[in-house]
Formats: structure tokens, sequence, C-alpha cells
């Protein structure tokens, strides 16, 4: 098979590991634009261990999808917010739509929010530091209103990120979605009780800060996700990713925190389902 082919064949299903969460992925870009869709995806991953999932918005289009993607199967739960590429959309009307959304009990986060540093150069259509920062301040204050946990987009913006959760007061919960800060990043991030989510990056071979980052991540405070349809993990790597692929990065994590794999995904699975306050899947 020629490499480009390759690329546009997903994974093989993973052997099962139950209890599984995914903590973040995107169902509409993996092709679950309607119900049947998501019931579909979910079912594979279901299939290998992954009971839940959480959908999660970039814009005002998928945060209206993701709330019903979560109503449709009780699988699915959703959390919405602007991401920083779309921080100029936040206006008054919007924002008044998102915080009625983020009331919705199928709503279990805020996210993801939160500053990229690396878009605003490279695209006319991302909404630049100024703005982000302003929006990402009001979704911390929108988190604290609505008592849900703030997930975190962070692209090379580590320092003013932390600066303007400090200054503004983080949530009881915040979390750092697909981490991918240094040793020392992660230490101040455990250190101020953040959760950190890994996505198959830290497989990559490449990875070894990443990787690092990872082992002082305490039991408490790790979580598991996809990113789905991106950042499959290694040796997948560029292939089309979804939630059935979670048990490959928890697996990963596992050996690299030296524990079995059922016990590194007890604690994934049951951080995800405490912090989302998601019930056990029957």
């Amino acid at each position: 098979m020629s490499k480009k082919n390759r690329r546009r064949e997903p994974p093989p299903d993973p052997a099962p590991l139950p209890g599984l969460v995914d903590a973040h992925t995107h169902l509409a870009a993996c092709g679950g634009r309607e119900a049947d869709a998501v019931a579909a995806i979910c079912d594979r991953a279901a299939a290998v261990g992954v009971q839940q999932v959480v959908t999660v918005a970039d814009d005002m289009v998928d945060a209206r999808w993701a709330v019903a993607a979560a109503e449709w199967d009780p699988r699915v739960y959703a959390a919405v917010a602007l991401h920083p590429m779309h921080a100029g959309d936040l206006d008054e009307a919007s924002g008044a739509e998102l915080e009625q959304m983020a009331r919705h009990d199928r709503v279990v986060a805020i996210g993801e929010t939160g500053l990229d540093y690396y878009w605003p150069s490279r695209s006319e259509d991302c909404a630049s530091p100024t703005v982000q920062a302003q929006a990402f301040a009001w979704h911390i204050d929108l988190s604290k209103r609505v008592g849900k946990p703030l997930m975190i987009h962070n692209r090379e913006a580590d320092r003013d990120l932390l600066d303007i959760l400090a200054a503004e007061g983080s949530p009881d919960t915040v979390i750092m979605h697909c981490f991918s800060g240094d040793e020392a990043i992660a230490r101040e991030c455990v250190d101020r009780g953040y959760l950190l989510s890994f996505s198959g990056t830290v497989t990559f071979t490449n990875a070894a800060e990443l990787q690092r980052a990872a082992l002082v991540v305490p039991d408490e405070q790790i979580l598991v996700e996809t990113d789905a349809p991106f950042l499959t993990p290694h040796p997948y790597r560029g292939q089309p990713n979804q939630s059935y692929c979670l048990p490959y990065t928890a697996r990963f994590l596992a050996q690299l925190r030296g524990v079995s794999d059922e016990e590194m995904a007890s604690v994934l699975g049951g951080n995800a389902r405490r912090v989302y306050h998601i019930p056990v899947a029957e």
C-alpha cells in the first residue's frame, strides 16, 4: 500500500480496554453529522472499551451540533465554547446563546477555549492574540458562573495563558486539553490543581519531552483523549482518528508510567467521569 493510500486507511481496532472515556473528540469532524453516524462511531468505540465520549465545539455551529449529538446518544456528552481562532465571533448574542447551551444538562464543560499563537501569523481568519485573550477571560467567567470545567486549548502560548488564568482566577476544574508543554509547565499546572489530558501526540517517536511531562502528573490529574479526527497515535500517525483508537494511547501511558493497562484505564476513565460528572456506563 502506498503512503498516500495508507493515510486514508483508518487504523485497525485495538484490543479492548474497558472503562475508558474519550475526554475530547470532534464527532462532527469524524463524519458524525447525523444521529445514525454518531451511533456508529460510539458503537465502534464501545466495542473496544471506550464507553463514553465528550464531543467538543469550535464555533457556534459546532456548539449547537454538539448539544444535539449529546441528546441523540446517551454515550455522548458535549463541551461548548468558541475556539481561539473564532474568538472574534463572541458578541452579546453569541455569548447569551453559549451561556444557555452551557447550562444544558448534557453539556459537561466549557471548551475549547484559550490561546493559539500559532495561527494568527498564518491565517487571516484567526482572531488576534488580544481578541483571543478577551474571549478567554469571558469563557473563564462563564465556567465559574455555570459551575462546569474549563477545557483549555493552548498552542505556543504557555506563559500568557497561565498568567490570564491566574489573573482571572481559575475555575474549580481546569483541563489542559491535548497537553503539549514541557515538564516544567506540567509541574506548574499540576501544582495549580489542573488536569492534563494527553492525546496521541504523547506516543509520537519525537515526543520525549512530552513523555517526561506525562510522568510527573499524579494519577488523579491525568486524562486521555483522541482529539479525533486529528493526532492519531503511533504507529498510525497521519491516518484518520476516531474514539475507538483511544486504547492505543491509554496503553502507551500505562507502559510509560509502569502500570498495567487495566489500572491505567481505570484511572483515566474514573477521572473523566469524576470531573465531567458522568455516570458509570451500564
